[in-house]
């Protein structure tokens, strides 16, 4: 006789598989052993011996959703009433203080409970997190976040983010909100080896993500690019957000957004760009032959008025495209 499985739901209205077929199994019920859906069924189907069971009469039973960008710490500000109305870059240099001053280890650990137990009721099973602010006082961030993740239970890929770039050196961010960019490395290569988990099915997997073309510089984008390829991991920034970053970087780079991604070598599927509302066909076309991932940010690009991203011709062109609620 087989061995029962750990979970068995069971007697769902409906089961939705979001398999190749997209069945929608009446009745159905999912099996989980071992962390890992093993089996699925409808009302005609036998179900496995289970240790436990959980009756679904009436509720509609699906995957669980994954969020492809987030800012977990920025919970912390979130009704801070001076940004409220602001377009991006007037919205980050009013909080890049405010940020830079206040955040520690504590707040973080705090900031990233609430957003992935938010998340978790929402049914959102996996998250990745952007966090790309790491002031020298503040101590370990991403650990404290990843912490709050394993205290959830949730499926986390924590990307550590970066900037470099401040406004003496002509980017947004306020001095004390830099690192070094050796040390921005330096500091990514540990992170990667103290809680990287490439096995199927990881709980935590750790990206590299400069955050922005106004807040790192070209090399740094190249240095992690390399560091990604020998570490083997993946790689995420924000990329064509809006008018102002395609300004900031024709009149700075020379290159719009989508051409300096490709300059320091991210025109890759090992990376995924978030919001990408401004691409044009040409860009479209050879971020999908590349197969680069785009995370779509539908409610943040409303709020800050940064437009509507081409998600049907980037889909079209070869670009997988996720959710982010930013």
């Amino acid at each position: 006789m087989a061995k029962p499985v750990e979970l068995l739901i069971e007697d769902a209205w409906l089961v939705a598989t979001m398999d190749d077929q997209r069945r929608e199994l009446a009745g159905g019920w999912v099996a989980i052993d071992d962390g890992f859906v093993v089996g699925v069924g409808s009302a005609n189907d036998v179900a496995p011996r289970s240790v436990k069971r959980v009756n679904a009469s009436g509720c509609l039973v699906t995957p669980g959703l994954v969020n492809t960008h987030h800012h977990l710490f920025q919970n912390l500000t979130r009704a801070y009433r001076p940004m409220t109305s602001a377009p991006l870059f007037d919205w980050l240099q009013s909080l890049y203080p405010l940020w830079t001053e206040s955040i520690d280890e504590e707040a973080m650990f705090l900031a990233a409970w609430v957003g992935l137990a938010e998340l978790a009721l929402s049914g959102c099973t996996t998250t990745s997190d952007h966090h790309y602010l790491h002031p020298a006082r503040a101590g370990d961030l991403l650990a404290a976040e990843i912490q709050a993740a394993i205290e959830l239970s949730m499926r986390f890929h924590p990307t550590y983010g970066s900037m470099s770039l401040s406004v003496k050196d002509g980017g947004l961010p306020p001095d004390a909100a830099v690192r070094d960019e050796d040390d921005i490395l330096a500091e990514s290569e540990r992170h990667v080896s103290r809680w990287h988990n490439p096995a199927f099915g990881a709980m935590v997997r750790v990206a590299l993500a400069p955050c922005s073309p106004f807040t790192v510089t070209p090399d740094l984008m190249r240095r992690t690019a390399e560091l990604a390829e020998r570490l083997d991991v993946r790689l995420h920034t924000h990329l064509a957000e809006n008018s102002e970053d395609d300004e900031f970087a024709i009149a700075r780079f020379g290159r719009r957004p989508v051409e300096l991604y490709e300059d320091v070598g991210w025109l890759t599927e090992r990376s995924w760009g978030a919001h990408v509302v401004r691409p044009n066909e040409a860009e479209i076309a050879r971020l999908g032959a590349a197969g680069v991932g785009i995370a779509h940010c539908p409610s943040s690009n409303m709020i800050l008025s940064s437009g509507i991203a081409p998600v049907v011709a980037m889909r079209e062109a070869g670009c997988p495209v996720g959710l982010g609620c930013d």
